[in-house]
């Protein structure tokens, strides 16, 4: 690392620092935030938020090999596949797919936690309650057990209910944001802006000075990769939690409800829920129109639950006991969804005409094959269908109901080679994928792919249909063809005769018929006579 870079990370911490004490001495009477804070915290310290990012963190350094491996977690085991794989459910929403993602969680949990900790307090809010009189109001209790056992429980329901593979510990992190947003509504939106402050820190502290060029790049929209249907499972589970909380309590001790509205609202669109997203027959929609009123409905449904009132209605209930179980509608819709989805056993797939084994997993490469999670009658959402094609590495296992597309054909087709995890408890295994392609003028590319395990040789699993030259030279045709790990080229001519032969070295030539074959600069030439003409060109990777 040069010194500009270092003396970046000393000059930024410094420079917070500085302006922390400075603004200290400005603000008085000294003592208010800290008299706050252990008012409803332990020794004002929001133990239970800690005590959840350590373990987090443990399930990602530990248990995924993150701590030798920290930008490739294992994460194909500990998915939530099927409730016919426990581990997967049990780990899932405390396991995650790469550093970017873990760190973003934490960030959210840092940020938002400990607000939705103080308003659960350490100690009993109830008047007349003694702290040290039962377990329930014992601050060191609620602190260690209650508050992170409640998080443990949020969860496990996220990933229970959560629709198809999850993986992450982000519907907890929406799960407080819900059940701050209840009772502390503009501060909520305050923690949302911190959060982006904090992630913006850790990005200096950790890259001070980046370079960088543009360039082109292979992947999905941003937008495509959100679990939204388990970020509103989460909201939804942390705010009906909250409500019910605060449903013993004076209407002057909770937020008014525009005060309500605005932070359902901003808080809903800065966590973008309104990221409501299906599949399409080649790629994605996104109903922003839809998600932003389903943002402002959900608003509306809070701010009208929190401050009704206790007043009786018939059937037994108070206005505001109706209002959650208004809230709880939508969570057990999602429900019933998920348990027949979640139980449902995927049909075994054809077996790949080549693949490799690594334990109990199969890894080989398709191009748009269905996934069999896919319903099996081709229903209708939205007008959108509901079937799901993948193309790239496949890697199954029947024994975790498992079945994923780890590394997609546009990502392999940029970056040439790319790796992926396979494992379990206590063992990893990286398989690298390599792919190798020429391609030809007026066609498609032909390329093949080859799947290698640390350790052992490379096996070749896949390759495309050979792909003619469009350019026709003294009545001849070139047609390039894979051929498990090289390449051939047919000569054909007009009267329909055929010969073949391997594709030249670099910088060499050879004779198929009345053509030459000549490689120069990873692009083949063929020639004859003085007609000289390029048909195809060696693919280049990132």
């Amino acid at each position: 690392m040069d010194l500009p870079q270092r003396a970046f990370q000393v000059a930024v911490p410094v420079a917070l620092a500085v302006s922390l004490l400075v603004v200290r001495r400005l603000d008085r009477p000294r003592g208010r935030w800290g008299r706050r804070l252990r008012s409803r915290l332990l020794l004002g310290v929001p133990w239970g938020t800690a005590t959840t990012v350590v373990l987090v963190a443990a399930v990602y350094l530990g248990l995924q090999g993150g701590f030798s491996t920290p930008r490739s977690p294992l994460h194909l085991p500990f998915t939530s596949w099927s409730y016919l794989y426990p581990l997967g459910v049990l780990t899932a929403p405390f396991s995650h797919q790469s550093l970017g993602h873990v760190t973003g969680n934490l960030l959210g949990t840092i940020v938002l936690a400990p607000l939705a900790e103080y308003a659960f307090s350490h100690f009993p809010t109830e008047r007349g309650s003694s702290t040290f009189a039962t377990w329930r109001t014992n601050p060191y209790v609620r602190a260690f057990l209650v508050f992170p056992a409640g998080v443990l429980a949020v969860g496990l329901l996220t990933s229970v209910f959560a629709w198809g593979p999850i993986i992450g510990f982000s519907g907890v992190v929406f799960a407080f944001a819900g059940f701050a947003l209840v009772r502390y509504p503009m501060a909520t939106v305050v923690a949302l802006v911190a959060r982006d402050m904090v992630g913006t820190l850790y990005h200096v502290l950790r890259d001070p000075i980046v370079t960088g060029s543009a360039s082109s790049s292979f992947g999905p929209p941003w937008w495509a990769g959100i679990a939204i249907q388990g970020h509103l499972l989460g909201f939804l589970l942390g705010a009906t939690v909250a409500a019910a909380l605060v449903s013993g309590r004076s209407k002057h001790e909770i937020p008014s409800a525009l005060r309500l509205w605005t932070g359902a609202v901003f808080v809903g669109s800065n966590m973008t829920l309104w990221a409501v997203w299906w599949y399409r027959e080649g790629g994605y929609v996104l109903y922003r129109g839809a998600g932003l009123v389903l943002v402002v409905v959900l608003a509306l449904l809070l701010a009208t639950i929190v401050r009704a009132g206790d007043e009786p209605i018939p059937g037994g209930l108070t206005k505001r006991q109706l209002g959650i179980v208004a809230l709880l509608f939508p969570i057990l819709t999602m429900g019933f969804v998920a348990v027949p989805l979640n139980a449902t056993m995927i049909d075994e797939p054809e077996a790949p005409e080549a693949s490799i084994e690594v334990n109990d997993y199969t890894l080989t490469y398709a191009t748009q094959v269905t996934d069999p999670r896919s319903p099996a009658i081709n229903e209708t959402v939205v007008g959108e269908t509901a079937q799901i094609n993948a193309s790239g590495v496949i890697v199954t296992s029947d024994r975790r109901s498992l079945w994923t597309e780890a590394i997609s054909a546009g990502q392999l087709a940029y970056d040439g080679e790319r790796v992926t995890k396979v494992g379990g408890v206590g063992w990893s295994r990286s398989v690298t994928a390599i792919r190798d392609g020429w391609r030809v003028v007026g066609n498609a590319t032909v390329y093949q792919v080859a799947l290698r395990p640390a350790g052992e040789n490379a096996t070749w699993v896949y390759a495309s249909s050979p792909k003619r030259a469009e350019p026709k030279i003294a009545g001849q045709t070139v047609t390039i063809r894979p051929d498990n790990g090289t390449f051939t080229a047919a000569v054909a001519t007009d009267d329909g005769a055929v010969e073949k032969s391997g594709l030249p070295a670099q910088n060499e030539s050879v004779t198929i018929g009345n053509l030459t074959l000549t490689t120069e600069d990873d692009r083949l030439f063929a020639e004859t006579n003085d007609t000289r003409v390029r048909v195809a060109t060696r693919e280049t990777y990132e």
